[in-house]
């Protein structure tokens, strides 16, 4: 293209941009003088150039070196025989070496050593094939530091299909794997000992059974239960007990061999795992040396303490093909067989006396020698008024003390009998037996009812009646007010008519009915019409679980109003905290019983337990809500279920988070229905919907974080998610003073 201007004094460069016929375009000018026959300048011709495609070409070069610039990546460029040719600046924040020191050199540099040859190998044939590689390499800082990276090599080639160089792009994620490392040892390690726990102890028996065959010889697995280690926690409390067991876990763990596992199954119960034992007699120094550090003296703050083990021990392998499984519950058996022989000593299992157990299957006739041989015994459990802390009954339970296996649960013998007659005669001696300890009791200042559980065979006998007054008689001392008999919901729904006549008459004698395990069977209100029993005992899966489950709350709460609306009393089974005794007390329930009362225990030591009891000083104040204030209950129950299932999801544990919308949570549409009220123009309104607002908005960013594998800075700021549900809690102490406090603790809100 050609331009004509004007002489001019000076001859410069320009750049002028053209428009023809619709074509945009840089273009660049050449100026060449143009002179007459005198040699006089008359004017300049311009030549111009179009260099649209050269100018874009820069500007891509440009982008590129920004890019290689300000990547938070670190960028290395080689050769192809791998000489450094270039790197960025993130390279050399990450590896410590600087642009002139890295240039010419090779990868080696970095080499950790961690590495083989072989995977080099792998990864260079790799790269030849594909043209890429990517994966995790461990490599070294200038400073000699060692870390993992995660590493891409991309080889570029160019038109004919040869390769000029390579491209490694790499990020250092050494502090993901440290945290992955974290987590996997919160999920192997018990957090009190930093023994390891049952996953990791099922994991190594596993691979120990595996290699002692291979090498022919024989593993232990010795389980230790420690004597005597509730009376420290009952006389110190929990924090010294932890301390105790921590410290007792260090000795043990010394005393073992270095191939050897030691682990905590939770409480003061362990399980050592010894390695290729050439014989049984092997394992006994071992064995003892793990008494003797079980048994040693603990000094913690000027006290002396001092427990003992006893130990059962099982052999790996059998005659019998066992697993993993099967050999700790042999060691669990051979413990308590220890612990009857005197404690502080070890008792191996026999399996030649299993198998013969295990033949007979606990068979009828088994069951009935023990019966005749006096081998059953009954344990009771206290039942309270949590509010007043009076004792008022107890519930007698059935254990059978084997002579070799130990105290067994009723569980292990009664589905062999439940359809027998054997199961009438053992239940007669059940009410026989509770009856006498009952008269004891009396003897020594304690009258209170005793409640024993009446099986479907027994209830269903039309002599029922007449044969409990013969007991009865047996015990002229004892008022027949003073016994009550639990009948399982579902039992009674097998005869509904006949059952109802059975109870009809029990109550006619002053004999106490109730209803066990209710909410587990059909909870009809026409069954509940018809069976004339004066107690609803509320079944324990419900109570456990009402201070995380929305929906076993409701069904508790549910059952509850039956109870109220038939004029039944209500006693709540399984309650094992504190905060669950708070959340019936809100609820309307002052009976309990669980193992946050106490656990089963012989019937000679019901009497000491009763004169001791107290009940927690934190149950004697707790107000019972009305019934508009249940809504903000379910809600607080909601709001921490909310909580624990986000960090459930930051764990693992689950594959989604629950829902963000701060409107749709419970909690959400409690605080929508107080707004149409008077409360919602309060300025303690406005904030504690501003607090629900912010605790929604930090979990949808920690959700952001961990969908961007940032678990790091996740679990960094999970203490963010408690504060701010604990500011949550205090605004709303505010517009909910009398009962606020009680109620949010029964929901689980320790935290305020």
């Amino acid at each position: 293209m050609l331009a004509v201007k004007s002489a001019s004094p000076k001859i410069n460069e320009e750049w002028l941009t053209f428009a023809s016929d619709g074509y945009r375009g840089l273009f660049e000018t050449t100026k060449v003088p143009m002179l007459d026959g005198d040699g006089h300048l008359i004017g300049v011709l311009g030549v111009a150039h179009n260099i649209t495609a050269r100018k874009h070409a820069e500007e891509q070069l440009h982008l590129a070196a920004s890019v290689f610039t300000y990547a938070r990546e670190g960028i290395m460029i080689t050769a192809t025989d791998g000489s450094i040719i270039d790197v960025n600046e993130t390279f050399c924040s990450i590896t410590g070496y600087s642009r002139e020191e890295a240039i010419g050199q090779t990868p080696k540099l970095l080499s950790s050593g961690r590495q083989s040859a072989s995977f080099y190998a792998k990864m260079w044939r790799t790269l030849a094939k594909d043209g890429h590689w990517s994966g995790e390499i461990w490599n070294r800082r200038k400073s000699g530091e060692v870390f993992v990276e995660m590493l891409t090599i991309s080889a570029v080639r160019d038109a004919q299909g040869r390769t000029e160089h390579y491209v490694a792009l790499f990020s250092d994620i050494s502090k993901i794997k440290e945290h992955e490392r974290q987590l996997e040892h919160i999920a192997h390690f018990d957090s009190l000992t930093a023994l390891p726990n049952r996953v990791l102890l099922a994991d190594r028996l596993n691979q120990a059974m595996v290699q002692v065959r291979r090498r022919d010889l024989l593993l232990a697995v010795a389980y230790l239960d420690l004597d005597g280690f509730k009376t420290i926690n009952d006389l110190y409390g929990h924090q010294m007990g932890d301390r105790f067991l921590a410290a007792l876990a260090s000795r043990m763990k010394l005393a073992l061999r270095e191939g050897d596992t030691l682990a905590r199954l939770g409480g003061d119960e362990f399980v050592a795992v010894l390695l290729d034992l050439p014989d049984v007699p092997a394992s006994e120094v071992l064995l003892q040396r793990l008494l003797n550090a079980a048994a040693e003296t603990v000094q913690i703050d000027g006290l002396t303490l001092q427990v003992s083990g006893s130990v059962g021990v099982a052999f790996y392998p059998q005659i019998d093909d066992v697993d993993a499984d099967q050999v700790l519950r042999q060691a669990d058996q051979a413990m308590y067989q220890a612990k009857l022989a005197g404690k502080n000593c070890f008792h191996h299992f026999d399996p030649d006396q299993d198998r013969n157990v295990r033949g007979q299957n606990e068979s009828l006739s088994h069951i009935r020698q023990a019966l005749d041989a006096r081998q059953f015994v009954l344990y009771f459990q206290p039942k309270v008024n949590m509010r007043s802390g009076a004792l008022v009954g107890a519930e007698a339970l059935i254990r059978w003390l084997h002579p070799e296996r130990g105290l067994l649960p009723p569980a292990m013998f009664l589905p062999v009998i439940e359809d027998h007659p054997l199961a009438i005669e053992l239940g007669e001696w059940v009410i026989d037996h509770a009856l006498t300890h009952l008269e004891e009791w009396q003897a020594q200042g304690l009258d209170i009812p005793v409640s024993v559980n009446i099986g479907a065979l027994q209830l269903q006998q039309a002599d029922f009646v007449e044969r409990l007054c013969d007991i009865l008689a047996k015990h002229p001392g004892v008022k027949p007010s003073r016994l009550e008999l639990e009948v399982l919901e579902t039992s009674a729904l097998r005869d509904i008519a006949q059952v109802s006549q059975v109870l009809h008459a029990c109550m006619e004698l002053g004999i106490m009915c109730a209803l066990d395990d209710f909410g587990t069977g059909y909870s009809s209100l026409s069954y509940l019409k018809r069976l004339p029993a004066q107690i609803l005992k509320i079944d324990q899966s419900f109570v456990r679980n009402m201070l995380d489950d929305p929906d076993d709350l409701a069904i508790l709460d549910g059952v509850l109003g039956l109870s109220t609306a038939f004029r039944r009393q209500p006693i709540a089974e399984g309650v094992e905290t504190v905060e669950h005794g708070i959340m019936l007390l809100q609820l309307g329930c002052d009976f309990a019983q669980g193992y946050g009362v106490a656990r089963p225990m012989p019937a000679d030591d019901i009497v000491a337990w009763s004169q001791r009891w107290k009940p927690d000083p934190r149950w004697s104040d707790v107000p019972a809500l009305s019934r508009d204030e249940l809504p903000l209950l379910y809600a607080g129950v909601e709001h921490r279920a909310w909580i624990v299932g986000l960090e459930a999801y930051f764990k693992g544990a689950r594959k989604s988070p629950p829902p963000l919308d701060h409107q749709a949570c419970r909690f959400g549409v409690w605080l929508n229905t107080e707004r149409l009220g008077s409360r919602g123009r309060q300025a303690e309104f406005v904030s504690l919907e501003a607090h629900h607002r912010q605790v929604h908005k930090l979990a949808a960013e920690l959700v952001a974080l961990h969908t961007a594998y940032k678990t790091e800075d996740v679990m960094k700021r999970l203490p963010e998610l408690h504060q701010l549900r604990a500011d949550l809690l205090v605004a709303l102490l505010k517009i909910k003073p009398r009962t606020g406090y009680r109620l949010l603790r029964s929901s689980g809100a320790s935290d305020v």
